[in-house]
């Protein structure tokens, strides 16, 4: 069970969060609810070139909720498709706060596409954000981790072990990366006292829902982004200490 200030005194680096309807918001209120320091990483083209859209205030909107909690928030736009990305991010994120406690990997790229259809172009703009800038990102973190505060990392995956994706097949291949790259570092990082864990949120309310998926919920209604937060802020927590190399499902079945 979360506790009030429970995430006191930790700096958390969140990804993709640019938009307050999305999963990464979500995780950065609650986080924010437990004391944490939130530092969010943003990227409009992506999300201006979706069918939900976004609105080019939202990041800061979303930072002004932060701090109405009484945390410390700040955040960048950093584009993680670029092979700097992350550690431009993780820069911007230390100059800020002096250092990171959570890393939180929750950006994305998808775009649908069959088999049939998948291009080289298109395998590479997924491999370049899902798997590329998730492990860099992670080797940021252990790379500048001080040995004696231990961390968190916690991936957002999508559950391609889970179930079938038809007509997904680039976000299939270079997401269900993470599940694998999460149980290896989970071993890689024990002496460090690192954790490494990730959340599988399932199909979530954030915008893109279609009505069939809505009806095809196993329980009385779809995953809403709080759903996974809270998830996250427990993995996040002192009492997930010795939990390490798991994907948790939050999906309702």
């Amino acid at each position: 069970m979360t506790k009030p200030n429970d995430l006191a005194g930790k700096v958390a680096l969140i990804t993709g969060a640019t938009r307050r309807a999305g999963i990464g918001a979500a995780i950065a209120r609650e986080l924010a609810h437990g004391g944490c320091t939130v530092f969010i990483g943003f990227f409009f083209d992506y999300d201006r070139h979706q069918t939900w859209g976004v609105d080019s205030g939202e990041p800061q909107a979303l930072l002004e909720e932060l701090r109405a909690l009484g945390v410390e928030a700040d955040a960048a736009e950093v584009d993680l498709a670029h092979p700097q990305g992350a550690t431009e991010l993780f820069d911007h994120a230390v100059r800020r706060f002096g250092h990171v406690d959570i890393l939180i990997n929750n950006a994305a790229h998808s775009e649908s596409g069959g088999i049939l259809d998948v291009t080289a172009a298109q395998l590479d703009a997924h491999y370049a954000v899902n798997t590329r800038a998730t492990t860099l990102l992670a080797a940021e973190f252990a790379r500048r981790k001080e040995s004696n505060r231990g961390g968190r990392i916690i991936n957002i995956t999508s559950g391609q072990g889970h179930g079938p994706m038809p007509g997904e097949i680039a976000y299939v291949v270079t997401k269900a990366a993470l599940d694998a790259m999460t149980i290896t570092l989970s071993a890689e990082l024990a002496a460090q006292q690192i954790t490494v864990n990730a959340v599988d949120p399932g199909p979530t309310d954030t915008g893109w829902l279609s009505d069939d998926l809505r009806k095809a919920s196993p329980l009385s209604r779809v995953g809403q982004p709080e759903d996974t937060a809270k998830v996250v802020r427990f993995l996040a927590g002192d009492d997930a200490a010795h939990i390490t190399g798991q994907i948790i499902r939050v999906r309702g079945s």
